[in-house]
């Protein structure tokens, strides 16, 4: 082989040789550019996912009225229920110097404007103003709940008594406008069904989303403008709830005359449905399990805040680390309101609140555990732990409360579902109150004060156990979907039949009935 078809070999190898790089040096560029897609897809989805969601809610609902939850839950509900929550017991602890096992029942009587949410409901369904049966109840939410936070907070050496009449005052402005998104909710439940559990999922995560930025900034204020000071804040979320009630829709009746007269007859028949449907098995039932499955839960928040900022016996957390701990326990919140409308929206009611009321008592042990130490002897750090154990909290707590949600929307008789559905609002409401009472009860029968913490951990045992012995109720809730109808379209009318079967407790309507 002569030397001119050796070069000709060589050149054609290195020819070929080039090529094969080219080809893999392209092949790892469309390698990388698809990764670098896929993982902007990714990223893009997570971003657009929720936007569409509500988009797609705004397209079936009304707008306005996704603006009037995001405003009562996000902003009234979960900004200034968070925020009220750190602010008074720091007003509670360091202004009017009162004792853990007091400030739970001052915190018990902030649920009286709760308990009282049928009357609200019952108002907003047979009394309208001008015509309108909504609107003009978030103004006056507005109005009662800016001007008693601006009492407060600016009226220096209030009297307890008079302090706390302003406070149950604020309290009551967040249970009046949220009765009246309630009732939205519970009609839109009703007509469109199958967005009942979208409709508690933008709940939760507004209320948690709002949580998020109240918890985390109630201690920065508290720490530069004092527990008082800081208080009148909450007079900014009622400014947005008064104009919301000029800007929801509501198709205003015309004949208001005639509504003048009806008035009373309406009450009548709303107060005789509410009480023919409580009487059905398929409605007390699981009415009672909501009841005692928060009653039994006695709250022991009083005097694990004591201990928390005790410099001497507790771990002497500072007032912005209290906000920073319940922050994230709000974004822990959104997580469980993400798993359930994800993974759990299927599952039948009493499947899931057994498991999420079995998860709820063990995981209270993890508060034993830390109010006993046993973490530093695990090597586990205060901070680490606490935080822990406030998000795990939260998720399951989040899981335990949607369904009760769902589950009560779908007891809403339609005509009266503003009023019914404030009616078992109050029974959770009177849960949570006995729930207060009874922690409160237990710390000052136990001797849990401002500075001797030496039984808070019995207190903490006796509710967790009865936590756990609530799963023993569980028969009451019913074994049905969570988009099943569980009470018939007519339990109103006088002809309604009702077929009682207390193993799927479901109720079926006559006409359904005689066509199976």
């Amino acid at each position: 082989m002569d030397s001119s078809e050796k070069e000709g070999l060589i050149e054609e190898e290195s020819l070929s040789s080039t090529s094969q790089q080219s080809a893999h040096v392209s092949n790892q560029t469309n390698f990388h550019s698809a990764e670098t897609c896929k993982k902007t897809n990714i990223f893009l989805s997570v971003f657009l996912e929720p936007v569409q969601w509500i988009q797609m809610l705004s397209s079936q609902l009304n707008p306005t009225f996704i603006v009037g939850i995001v405003l009562v839950y996000g902003l009234n509900l979960g900004f200034s229920g968070s925020f009220f929550k750190v602010v008074t017991d720091y007003y509670w602890k360091d202004v009017q110097k009162v004792q853990p096992s007091v400030v739970q029942l001052y915190i018990g009587l902030y649920h009286i404007p709760w308990v009282m949410k049928p009357v609200w409901g019952l108002l907003t369904d047979v009394l309208p103003i001008r015509g309108y049966r909504r609107r003009p109840y978030f103004v006056v939410a507005g109005i009662l709940g800016c001007a008693s936070a601006l009492m407060v907070a600016l009226i220096g050496d209030l009297p307890a008594a008079l302090a706390l009449t302003c406070l149950i005052g604020v309290a009551a402005g967040m249970a009046i406008a949220d009765v009246t998104i309630d009732a939205c909710i519970a009609r839109n439940s009703i007509e469109v069904r199958s967005l009942a559990p979208d409709m508690q999922s933008l709940c939760g995560f507004c209320s948690s989303a709002g949580a998020l930025i109240g918890y985390s900034t109630s201690g920065f204020f508290v720490h530069h403008l004092g527990p008082q000071g800081a208080l009148i804040l909450l007079a900014i979320p009622p400014v947005f709830i008064t104009v919301l009630g000029f800007v929801i829709y509501e198709m205003r009746s015309s004949s208001l005359h005639s509504e003048k007269h009806k008035t009373m007859e309406n009450l009548g028949v709303a107060v005789t449905g509410m009480y023919r449907t409580i009487k059905f098995p398929q409605v007390w039932k699981p009415s009672l399990y909501m009841y005692l499955s928060l009653a039994l839960s006695i709250s022991t928040h009083e005097g694990q805040f004591y201990w928390y900022t005790d410099p001497k016996a507790g771990p002497a957390f500072s007032q912005e680390f209290v906000g920073i701990i319940y922050a994230i326990g709000a974004m822990a919140s959104m997580v469980g309101v993400l798993i359930y409308h994800k993974t759990l929206k299927d599952i039948q009611f009493r499947n899931l609140l057994f498991f999420a009321q079995l998860l709820y008592g063990t995981s209270g042990m993890l508060d034993l555990i830390f109010i006993l130490r046993w973490n530093l002897v695990l090597g586990i750090p205060d901070y680490f732990f606490v935080i822990t154990e406030e998000c795990v909290s939260r998720i399951i707590s989040r899981i335990r409360w949607i369904p009760m949600m769902v589950l009560s929307t779908r007891l809403c008789p339609i005509g009266i579902e503003g009023t019914f559905f404030a009616l078992l609002m109050c029974i959770d409401t009177l849960g949570s109150l006995t729930s207060k009472w009874g922690g409160g009860m237990a710390l000052h029968v136990f001797i849990v004060t401002r500075t001797d913490f030496t039984n808070l951990w019995l207190v903490v045992l006796i509710r967790n156990i009865l936590r756990i012995v609530t799963l023993c109720l569980i028969f009451l809730v019913p074994k049905a979907d969570q988009l099943d109808a569980l009470i018939p379209p007519d339990i109103l009318t006088k002809n309604s039949t009702v077929k009682s079967d207390d193993e799927g407790l479901e109720l079926v309507p006559k006409n359904e009935r005689d066509e199976v």
